[in-house]
């Protein structure tokens, strides 16, 4: 009893110094509450994977009642945001100088040929440079050609004779925001700076700073001293997570149709991975430079590069879709998209918990082995 009391006195004492250096050490703080708020902000407002209000030109060289109210039907759209040019040439220029990005070319006799058994077409000319936003913009083109062509059979009284007609039901984001795609990646991403990065420094810290050797003579078991490092952090980690949460629902509205429970219970696991990860760097770095910058190269930039976030992992070469798996943010990524965007699904959460919880147990045990109360 006495030995266990005197454990968990020491125990009790680490995380309370821990607390107190966190909060002397503003660094700490601005990484787990100021850069959540700030990257959210800057990823919420400032990138966005839509194409809305693209700058186009409309040239039409003869025209006519069907040209003006085909080019009205663009201009009403939330996605272009038409320029009209009267020759061929004034509108390459404008694209050349980088003025727009798409010119929709109605020839001469369009109207003469929109009464036609084969039909009239339009010339489309995309600005290739960016190939996404080029595909975007195809799209939206013929979105605008179908619903006019749709629209003008019907006040003819007679129906569009296509021979597949496409009826589209976009599931789990229906507004195709990708806001609502970002910001739960996002959390992901913050979640592994706040808890690699700084459990990276923690240990380092103590050598750099001469304290660990002080540490190592105490009656102070190994195993307390990892605790009294990871505990602060975590209560720090998932505070952070809980101001990301508020912020994804409340400021920039994104549903959250799976449960609260389950969100917070995988990201408490996640944050352990994080941890693992953090601590193992810093017991082998010693040093708060190098810890830095492993955790950045080793932890950061894989969550945001190779975990789904913003790159599709199913485009990727099948080479580094093999490297994503030894990737914790993939499975937490999943993990969130789901519980946001569908709900819980417990066959994509259960199979990334798993994996989540092999990682911890893989990061603990390698710090473990790794951390001795000795010197060298």
């Amino acid at each position: 009893m006495n030995t266990r009391g005197g454990s968990a006195m020491r125990l009790r004492g680490l995380v309370r110094k821990e607390f107190l250096q966190i909060l002397r050490d503003p660094s700490s703080i601005a990484i787990a509450f100021v850069m959540p708020v700030f990257l959210l902000v800057l990823f919420g407002y400032g990138v966005s994977l839509d194409a809305e209000h693209v700058p186009i030109g409309l040239v039409a060289e003869q025209p006519t009642a069907d040209s003006a109210d085909l080019t009205d039907a663009f201009e009403q759209s939330r996605y272009f945001r038409p320029t009209r040019f009267l020759t061929m040439a004034a509108a390459r220029e404008a694209m050349r100088e980088h003025r727009i990005q798409a010119i929709v070319w109605l020839r001469s006799d369009f109207a003469a040929r929109l009464r036609r058994p084969d039909g009239a077409a339009i010339g489309v000319f995309l600005n290739g440079v960016d190939a996404n936003t080029a595909r975007l913009v195809s799209g939206y083109v013929q979105g605008v050609w179908t619903r006019w062509l749709e629209a003008r059979a019907r006040n003819h009284g007679r129906p569009l004779n296509t021979p597949v007609s496409i009826e589209p039901r976009i599931w789990f984001n229906s507004e195709v925001r990708s806001r609502n795609f970002l910001v739960p990646g996002l959390i992901a991403v913050i979640m592994t700076l706040i808890g690699a990065l700084l459990t990276a420094l923690v240990m380092a810290r103590e050598w750099e700073r001469g304290t660990m050797e002080a540490l190592l003579v105490t009656p102070v078991a190994i195993r307390e001293i990892l605790l009294g490092k990871l505990i602060p952090y975590f209560v720090l980690g998932m505070g952070g997570m809980a101001l990301s949460v508020v912020m994804a629902l409340w400021q920039f509205e994104v549903p959250l149709r799976g449960s609260l429970l389950v969100l917070f219970a995988a990201s408490a696991l996640f944050l352990l991975v994080a941890l693992g990860m953090g601590l193992l760097i810093s017991i082998v770095a010693r040093s708060q430079f190098v810890a830095g910058q492993i955790a950045i190269i080793a932890t950061f930039l894989p969550a945001f590069i190779l975990s789904g976030f913003i790159f599709d992992i199913g485009s990727m070469p099948a080479v580094i879709q093999g490297i994503t798996h030894i990737v914790a943010a993939r499975y937490f990524v999943a993990i969130l998209q789901s519980v946001f965007l569908a709900g819980n699904v417990w066959s994509v959460i259960l199979p990334n918990a798993a994996a989540l919880v092999i990682m911890a147990l893989v990061f603990f045990a390698a710090s473990r082995r790794k951390a001795r109360k000795r010197l060298d």
